[in-house]
């Protein structure tokens, strides 16, 4: 499936890191927690109305929020904090597991991108021989879990790793082309936004 992506508005997000007083570099000393958002993965810094933990679910949606005050802006990879982006990884696949029908449904139903490069090709790890076996396999039968696809799919790594490591390629944003998972940043053209 190729088409522009959509912006999903973010309801929930997980604190990477709470900062009691701020950034150091800040001329304004107030807390800073810096997110991840569960639908689009976009990395937000906000302002909390109380102390937060690390890996707490906040609500940040337009109603009544209890535990954030206001969004400050959304932030790039490279201005998280070690903290932040050390937590990243186990992050993105807890959130990658609790859609796993999603991300299950990626490796059912996604396409190609050309004539030459096929969705699947972008995931760490797959090359064309598992981007066929893949295509072979779920034409017999779609895949009903992420065992099924390592037990139908020789030499398949893990597939649920890959995902989080494509995952966090988008957010890295180094020279990636198609964003399949993740929200692009705003200044990407719209022919570059691709998403399954």
């Amino acid at each position: 499936m190729e088409g522009g992506f959509k912006v999903v508005s973010e309801d929930y997000a997980i604190v990477l890191d709470y900062l009691a007083t701020g950034k150091s570099a800040s001329y304004k000393s107030e807390p800073i927690v810096q997110l991840i958002g569960t639908e689009s993965f976009t990395l937000l810094e906000a302002v909390p109305k109380k102390s937060l933990k690390i890996l707490d679910k906040v609500y940040i949606g337009k109603d009544k929020r209890d535990e954030i005050d206001f969004i400050k802006r959304r932030v790039a990879f490279k201005e998280l904090t070690s903290t932040a982006a050390g937590e990243l990884s186990k992050v993105v696949k807890q959130l990658v597991l609790e859609k796993k029908e999603k991300y299950l449904e990626f490796y059912n139903k996604c396409g190609a991108i050309t004539i030459k490069r096929h969705q699947l090709e972008l995931i760490p790890g797959l090359g064309k021989k598992h981007m066929q076996d893949i295509l072979k396999q779920r034409q017999i039968k779609p895949f009903e879990s992420f065992e099924d696809i390592t037990e139908r799919v020789k030499l398949m790594p893990d597939p649920v790793q890959a995902i989080v490591k494509r995952i966090i390629e988008e957010l890295e944003g180094n020279d990636v082309k198609y964003y399949l998972f993740v929200r692009p940043p705003a200044q990407l053209k719209p022919e570059f936004k691709k998403r399954y």
